[in-house]
């Protein structure tokens, strides 16, 4: 019986999916400054076996809805918001086991920096780290950092693909594994001769440097990717070892789990090659009457106008000027493709207004949200596992500290009692605990590999 695989959805704000929830006076999201919040946070979840936390991020504001970062500034949505790989080695102190995936945006930093970054990390947690690679979606981010506008959706991944192919040969092809000696009687601490340039020339990087950090226990981090879009997929079938799907129904998650698998497959990988985690949201009671109780006291603080500045930026849909009784519409542009066709055309059997979107998204963003006792709950996870191929979930949050201590408390000895869910973790790093072949992507290494062979044949071409 397939095991439920679980993470925890954070991002260092206030206001991350339930838009409006730091209103409850049982909410604590606005300690998100203070470390303790976070090292709280971090053995919450190692007590509940979660295999991780995710941490999403932005680079700008959410200044689509109404053409300025006003409703986003006043309701609190994603905003203000702190670097997320701050928080880590904190969490990393305080645990022994729990993962951490971090959102980094390569569209606005060069790739040395970043795999600095990841390895020094990787290091520091011993080998629990995770990238969730993205391209970005925010204009505001695109101008923050220095860009005149966002560059188009799919040139984005273009782009992506090469600095995925410099970052690989930073951390799997610089360092042997034997090149640190710490030889005290001859003097060495490395062997030079094991240390290698990577001299990369591409059409978007120009890379010539040895990468500054010694190979860490799993040399590339564990590759995360949410890309759902065509040209997305096409970049997770290649990099990805773990997918984050997000849609409020089992139909339109299940189309994009079966999509993926066969992406992989026209990859050259096995469709088990990668972990999918469908996003959802959990309000949990000791009785169906006491979670929807919970659920109608959440509802008080739904900050519609909030929920509706997070669609927009997701879309790039100005949804200040639609009216809540107006129905939602196709509408293509280059932020997220799938955020409006969740909406709109992947499932003709439901059609959405604008009020109703704000209403769903309120709690807990665009993922499925579910209302019940433990059992309940269980028996709905158990359904999404067996309908959409998903090998796990990223779990929104509603109130927190709540939302842990309630989903650890009554759902993960349910889900342990049917044999569903892991009752102690396996030693060894993320990637290990994960698949439980060892610590190294082998995807990694092979296409690193492939990109040297690449270049050193066209300079024999040159030379020939």
């Amino acid at each position: 019986m397939k095991q439920i695989r679980l993470n925890a959805f954070f991002q260092n704000c206030a206001g991350h999916q339930s838009i409006g929830q730091w209103k409850n006076p049982i909410d604590h999201s606005t300690q998100y400054k203070t470390l303790t919040y976070w090292t709280d946070i971090a053995q919450e979840l190692e007590r509940g076996y979660f295999d991780g936390i995710f941490l999403a991020d932005v680079m700008g504001v959410y200044d689509v809805y109404g053409g300025n970062a006003d409703a986003a500034l006043r309701s609190g949505t994603q905003v203000p918001c702190n670097d997320p790989l701050m928080i880590i080695p904190a969490m990393a102190m305080v645990t022994r086991h729990l993962g951490f995936g971090v959102t980094c945006t390569l569209s606005y930093e060069p790739p040395f920096p970043l795999a600095r970054r990841m390895s020094t990390l990787d290091h520091l947690t011993n080998g629990r780290i995770a990238w969730n690679v993205v391209t970005g979606y925010l204009e505001s981010a695109a101008k923050a950092t220095g860009q005149k506008t966002m560059t188009s959706h799919d040139l984005r991944y273009d782009i992506a693909d090469e600095y995925m192919d410099v970052v690989y040969k930073l951390w799997e092809k610089s360092w042997e594994d034997d090149a640190v000696q710490l030889d005290k009687d001859a003097g060495v601490y490395t062997d030079p001769s094991k240390v290698h340039r990577i001299n990369h020339q591409g059409e978007y990087y120009n890379v010539d440097a040895v990468h500054i950090c010694e190979p860490s226990p799993q040399r590339t981090p564990l590759i995360f990717q949410a890309g759902a879009s065509s040209r997305g997929q096409t970049f997770a079938a290649k990099h990805a070892e773990c997918v984050f799907v997000n849609a409020p129904s089992k139909k339109i998650i299940a189309q994009s789990v079966k999509k993926l698998r066969e992406a992989l497959q026209a990859q050259g990988r096995q469709p088990e090659d990668v972990c999918v985690f469908a996003l959802m949201t959990v309000i949990v009671g000791k009785t169906d009457e006491e979670a929807r109780a919970k659920y109608e006291e959440y509802r008080r603080y739904i900050d519609r106008e909030g929920a509706l500045v997070l669609m927009s930026g997701w879309t790039g849909i100005d949804f200040s000027a639609l009216a809540y009784d107006d129905v939602v519409k196709h509408e293509r542009n280059d932020a997220i493709h799938t955020a409006i066709d969740r909406f709109t055309t992947a499932d003709p059997d439901r059609v959405w207004t604008v009020g109703e979107v704000a209403d769903h998204i309120g709690l807990g963003g665009a993922s499925p949200l579910v209302v019940g006792s433990p059992e309940r709950v269980a028996d709905e996870m158990q359904a999404w596992m067996e309908e959409t191929g998903v090998d796990g979930f990223n779990l929104a949050y509603t109130t927190i500290p709540a939302s842990i201590q309630d989903f650890v408390d009554l759902v993960v000895p349910e889900l342990q009692a049917r044999g569903l869910y892991k009752a102690a973790y396996q030693e060894g790093t993320l990637r290990h605990k994960i698949f439980g072949k060892g610590d190294r992507s082998a995807t990694a290494s092979a296409l690193a590999q492939a990109s040297l062979d690449a270049v050193e044949s066209a300079q024999l071409k040159v030379i020939g």
